[in-house]
């Protein structure tokens, strides 16, 4: 892998962080005549029919490893969507937006706990100062209830979902892996909708249709699709640490076209997150071309 390939990576993480933020706004207002479930299962249904139709042209066998690993990583990204999507209902979406993304602190233990690595300082101390960052643009507006707790789960499962999405994209179909954790969220949507909703029919409005066509293209074929190639080049830590971006780019969202109100100390917050991620970023590079002066030398 050349630090090119990783620039490049980290760049499309970077454009992936930008398009989960925007889809915030009408996935909070789509919420409010839809449910969760029913939400989740048209958004997942449509990026899967996209995504088997995209599998066909480009695949010419089916790969099992892809099919298995997909169904494991799509547990793990269904229950960070649902598990997120239900706080919004119990707490302040800037609560829900910092817990969530404490997945920047969780993935560098975790990689540990799991894989035995052993995680640069410069990338603890950009996750740090991105964690940092979150709750300043949150506005350090922090209790504990239900919606923290879902909140708190949320992140884990998303820690997971990135840390075995970028160990499983490197040994299978990458095409047939995405493709299946889509129908794995379909599915269990379907079912979740049936049971807790009533029905997985939705409330057909400007909102739902504004908001599952915007998600299920750009957020989650795109999106998802990107992230898992990104992470053939770049680690699960820095992919964690450039995502805190999406809700930097929610925040403004809401400002410009949500007549939400964005402080000065929350703007500061976003900047503060912007420096973890350059913190991990130049580190790494620093990093390499030491490690490279060493072996010159030899």
């Amino acid at each position: 892998m050349s630090k090119k390939q990783e620039i490049t990576a980290d760049f499309a993480l970077v454009i992936v962080a930008l398009v989960w933020g925007v889809t915030f706004l009408p996935m909070a207002k789509a919420l409010q005549t839809n449910g969760v479930f029913t939400l989740l299962f048209w958004r997942f249904l449509i990026a899967s029919i996209l995504m088997v139709l995209i599998s066909l042209k480009f695949i010419k066998k089916i790969d099992i490893k892809g099919i298995k690993y997909g169904l494991i990583v799509g547990v793990f990204l269904f229950f960070g969507f649902a598990l997120q999507t239900f706080a919004l209902k119990y707490t302040l979406s800037s609560t829900v937006a910092f817990i969530t993304g404490l997945v920047v602190v969780f993935v560098p233990f975790l990689m540990w706990a799991i894989f035995k690595l052993n995680i640069k300082f410069h990338s603890y101390l950009g996750a740090i100062f991105a964690a940092v960052g979150l709750y300043i643009l949150c506005d350090g507006d922090l209790g504990f209830g239900l919606g923290e707790l879902l909140s708190l789960v949320c992140a884990f499962a998303y820690a997971f979902e990135i840390i075995l999405a970028g160990y499983y994209v490197k040994k299978c179909e990458i095409f047939i892996m995405v493709a299946t954790e889509f129908i794995v969220v379909a599915v269990l949507s379907f079912i979740c909708a049936i049971i807790f909703e009533g029905s997985y029919l939705p409330v057909l409005d400007s909102a739902f249709i504004w908001a599952v066509g915007i998600t299920a293209t750009f957020a989650t074929v795109f999106a998802f699709f990107v992230q898992n190639i990104a992470q053939r080049y770049t680690s699960s830590v820095k992919t964690a640490l450039i995502l805190t971006l999406e809700p930097v780019s929610a925040g403004f969202i809401g400002y410009y076209f949500g007549a939400e109100i964005l402080s000065t100390w929350q703007i500061f917050g976003a900047f503060i997150i912007l420096v973890g991620i350059l913190i991990s970023e130049i580190g790494s590079y620093f990093f390499e071309t030491i490690v490279n002066k060493k072996r010159l030398k030899r």
